[in-house]
């Protein structure tokens, strides 16, 4: 073994803290927060524009997310031409899914040929209005002090 180091040398290359993680239950998925951006086409229906949001919505529930609220932007122009187009159609998803199924509804997003763009964003659990544990609205706790003296 010229040259290589066993794993268990190395813990901080490895990400290893020292701590376990706590085990989930098997079959339980973590949900964590999404916002979903979709560009449709500016010359798109009603109709069309609601399947698109339905079919995603229904994407999201059947891989065990919780699809949230939807905000429609309308119509905006572009900083440029995209695919021979000056404007499309915004609308922004918001959910809380497993990871898995995001990657559903970003492969029905792809091959919708009335979307013109989308992003995925997973966003961070202090943005998305969770406080993880040991901090209070999004700032580390700080434990008071009593009288000095």
């Amino acid at each position: 073994m010229t040259g290589l180091v066993p794993k268990s040398t190395l813990p901080h290359l490895w990400g290893r803290t020292g701590q376990i993680a706590p085990e989930r239950p098997k079959g339980v998925r973590p949900m964590r927060p999404y916002e979903v951006m979709v560009i449709l086409g500016a010359g798109l229906e009603e109709e069309v524009i609601r399947g698109v949001i339905d079919r995603s919505t229904e994407t999201i529930k059947a891989n065990g997310g919780n699809p949230g609220r939807v905000e429609r932007w309308g119509k905006r122009r572009f900083a440029y031409e995209l695919h021979h187009r000056w404007e499309g159609y915004y609308v922004l998803l918001e959910a809380t899914a497993p990871p898995e199924a995001m990657a559903a509804l970003d492969r029905v997003l792809h091959l919708s040929d009335d979307v013109i763009r989308h992003k995925v964003i997973r966003l961070p659990d202090t943005a998305a209005g969770r406080v993880a544990p040991g901090t209070t609205a999004g700032r580390p706790a700080v434990a008071e002090a009593g009288p000095s003296a």
